[in-house]
């Protein structure tokens, strides 16, 4: 099967905003993860001798797969930076490279390496090499597939530092949009009880089930399920994390008091910034306490506890 690479070349006075900005457009589309370059990134360790050439221009980039809703996705994503374009001022150029499947599932590859996520949690790809700073610490091994999700990402981040500061070990979890299934390997390494993914993308069933097995949870301790939202959810859970669209979390409250435990609490990201309003009022009128709300460059995460009914 062929992909097409969709990369949006942009020129605006605050990148990380226009980023996020062009990546929403890619996101709305059903993208679960993009690459975002910039001729001014560096890790906070400093590169590797591995590392690729900076790149000449800031850029988002996105694959799209070669067939006929792949191209009718191009044409939204197109007319979508353009619209973004008028809107803000800002100068976009888009290029579009065909790769083969494996040249696709390779290619990105080698923009993510070992990034840590809080002061006791990093996240390693597999085909990267790394050594803890201190016993310790907790590493994440991640190989995203066609899933992504290499917890590079705000949001996701957002949402492991909370799942480590708000969960108690042993305590049931529930993983809403799984993706790699970072979050519950995080989640497992951080000592949860039993736990259940669901995914409506079946690609990313399968890569998270390889990762959960690659970090040593096996079927025992973690359940995937292929599903849309909570269809396929049929018991309680003392924490649950959902790292998806704001529009899909107001839906998601709507049904959430069935999977959460008395006490039980909600952890919410993938939240702009301008949304974070709708979120924590639907959450607070259903009967939640906020107990936290985080930022990062744009993106926000809300922690919730569920009051008893």
């Amino acid at each position: 099967m062929k992909w097409t690479q969709v990369k949006v070349i942009f020129e605006y006075p605050d990148t990380a905003l226009a980023a996020d900005l062009i990546s929403d457009v890619f996101y709305d589309l059903g993208l679960s993860g993009v690459v975002v370059e910039s001729p001014e990134m560096s890790p906070e360790e400093g590169w590797g001798e591995d590392a690729l050439p900076l790149p000449e221009f800031d850029s988002v980039s996105g694959y799209f797969p070669g067939n006929a809703e792949g191209a009718r996705k191009i044409q939204a994503l197109e007319a979508g930076v353009r619209a973004l374009g008028s809107r803000t001022g800002m100068t976009t150029r888009i290029l579009h490279q065909e790769l083969d499947e494996e040249d696709w599932a390779e290619s990105w590859k080698a923009y993510f390496r070992p990034e840590k996520i809080s002061d006791k949690i990093v996240v390693k790809p597999t085909w990267r090499s790394y050594t803890p700073g201190s016993p310790a610490e907790i590493v994440l091994e991640i190989d995203p597939g066609m899933a992504f999700g290499t917890g590079t990402h705000p949001t996701t981040a957002l949402c492991i530092q909370m799942i480590e500061d708000w969960l108690v070990p042993g305590q049931r979890f529930l993983d809403v949009g799984t993706g790699s299934g970072i979050l519950m390997i995080a989640a497992g390494k951080l000592g949860a009880g039993p736990m259940v993914g669901v995914d409506r993308d079946s690609v990313a069933v399968d890569v998270a089930r390889q990762n959960l097995m690659h970090n040593g949870i096996g079927p025992e301790a973690a359940r995937i399920h292929g599903g849309d939202l909570l269809d396929c959810v049929d018991q309680t859970f003392d924490l649950v994390a959902a790292n998806i669209l704001s529009e899909v979390i107001i839906v998601l409250l709507d049904d959430i008091r069935r999977v959460l435990a008395p006490g039980g609490i909600l952890i919410c990201s993938g939240i702009i910034l301008e949304n974070r309003g709708r979120v924590t009022e639907k959450m607070a009128a259903l009967g939640f306490k906020i107990l936290e709300v985080r930022e990062k460059e744009g993106w926000v995460a809300v922690a919730g506890r569920l009051a008893d009914p």
